[in-house]
């Protein structure tokens, strides 16, 4: 058996403060880094670690180069931002393992997990994901447009709050501003959504609006959207949602 392992690790959102320990110590004991480029310069190098960096748009690729190399007996550390299992890495590497040889199934593989920039985010602002919510990434590199859309309004009518990964590129822009009608039509122009982008990094912006002021140019790449649902308030600059739904208030020591 192999004396190899893989280990997809979060980098969380970019304050280095953010990276677990367990991360840490993983990188520590890694002879080898895979990534995308920028998370791939966050490593440190040092002598006995060969680091990998690749383009953004071969998941599966880098997936099985490090499938590769742990099965040579290599200790490999696959980085993704935030979470490796929200929009990153994790999914790729079992694609790769389902895909691959079925000696790959006898390798050590363990995610860990990181602080995604929608919960960074959200604790920037207060708790406006403290109700149900849905995570969506809006770019349609892996899905149709149409799907995406679909997915908006059923989100949007079934009252959830939401968080946008990848909400607008140069590709795309328009896009995001028919994602921004969607959301006005099922959740209503007086419902809080916030921009948050850069989030924990130096330059970090972050800023409230209704969507009745939302434009497009508000969200680009580096940014994550959370749009509240119709309880969601704002108090003083904090901005929650309520974790009871209308009618419940008095219903939380039941549990």
């Amino acid at each position: 058996m192999t004396t190899g392992w893989l280990t997809i690790a979060g980098l969380g959102p970019g304050d280095e403060m953010l990276v677990t320990q367990e991360v840490r110590e993983a990188i520590a004991q890694a002879t080898d880094v895979v990534g995308y480029i920028p998370y791939v310069k966050r490593i440190e190098p040092r002598s006995g670690l060969t680091l990998h960096a690749s383009d953004n748009r071969v998941e599966v690729d880098r997936a099985t180069h490090a499938l590769e190399m742990a099965a040579r007996g290599q200790r490999v550390v696959v980085v993704s931002s935030g979470d490796p299992g929200v929009f990153a890495m994790a999914s790729a590497v079992f694609e790769a393992l389902e895909a691959g040889p079925q000696d790959w199934l006898d390798l050590t593989i363990t995610v860990l997990p990181g602080i995604t920039a929608m919960l960074a985010a959200a604790a920037q602002i207060g708790a406006p994901l403290g109700h149900d919510f849905a995570a969506i990434n809006l770019s349609d590199n892996l899905k149709p447009w149409a799907l995406i859309e679909e997915r908006l309004q059923l989100v949007g009518q079934a009252g959830l709050a939401m968080a946008f990964y990848n909400p607008r590129s140069a590709s795309r822009p328009h896009q995001f501003a028919r994602a921004l009608e969607i959301l006005r039509s099922v959740c209503g122009d007086d419902t809080l959504i916030t921009f948050a982008r850069n989030v924990s990094k130096p330059d970090q912006k972050i800023v409230t609006v209704s969507l009745r002021d939302a434009t497009p140019e508000m969200a680009d790449m580096r940014t994550v959207v959370i749009v509240g649902n119709r309880d969601t308030r704002r108090i003083g600059r904090y901005v929650y949602t309520p974790r009871f739904a209308p009618g419940f208030e008095t219903s939380s020591l039941k549990d």
